[in-house]
């Protein structure tokens, strides 16, 4: 089956979204040393994945599946302790929501900006975005688990001067496991349907909340997360 095209533009980092200014805690970890070659950031990249990778994947997957926003957005809010983080994924669903009204017209999502003028977590408008489009939750699930990975690994090139072709390579050993986490996120969301945003995953990466915290009174740094 041909990817849609649509979802080839959702996921490319040329998207004028914001994301490249966003480093998904790869600046702290490159600080800390806990990021310092390919092997660290396969590590690094595979736990994003798995926690709040699926996390984002599966609040994206359940908005593409017309669950409502504001309820998904109380759910992302409850499932990320950190007010850095917080703060950053609305100004990232504010920027994405720009983003997507230019790109995929439709009045739901001129609604959404209406409604939500300090805008939704990014994931939830990622889904809205996917539903725009005419993707569905497995098209947002895997676009969501994309940048959940790639951001880091893009960002780590930058900050470690690393050859870019040894991130590829770590994205390319990944994709087998964002593929099985896309999946879990699809049938998260397809219980969220049923039962509501609390079946939702809640996978915690405490270190991540807590260097994003430290990250945002950094006075010199790269990237704003």
């Amino acid at each position: 089956m041909p990817v849609p095209s649509a979802l080839l533009v959702l996921a490319d980092g040329r998207l004028p979204a914001g994301g490249h200014a966003h480093s998904g805690g790869a600046e702290e970890a490159v600080a800390d040393g806990r990021v310092s070659g390919p092997a660290d950031l396969y590590a690094y990249c595979l736990g994003r994945a798995h926690t709040t990778g699926l996390v984002a994947a599966s609040l994206a997957a359940a908005a593409a599946d017309g669950l409502d926003p504001l309820a998904l957005d109380h759910a992302a809010d409850a499932r990320t302790p950190s007010p850095a983080l917080r703060a950053a994924a609305r100004r990232l669903g504010r920027q994405l929501l720009r983003a997507a009204r230019a790109a995929w017209p439709d009045p739901a999502l001129d609604a959404v900006a209406a409604r939500h003028p300090r805008g939704l977590h990014q994931p939830v408008v990622l889904g809205l975005t996917a539903r725009a489009a005419g993707l569905g939750p497995a098209d947002a699930a895997a676009a969501s688990l994309y940048e959940s990975v790639g951001g880091p690994a893009s960002a780590t090139v930058r900050l470690l001067s690393l050859d870019p072709l040894d991130a590829t390579r770590v994205l390319a050993r990944l994709a087998p496991v964002l593929d099985t986490l896309a999946a879990e996120a699809v049938a998260h969301a397809a219980r969220a349907g049923t039962e509501g945003p609390d079946a939702l995953p809640a996978r915690a990466a405490p270190l991540l909340d807590l260097t994003a915290e430290h990250h945002a009174r950094r006075p010199h740094k790269l990237f704003t997360t």
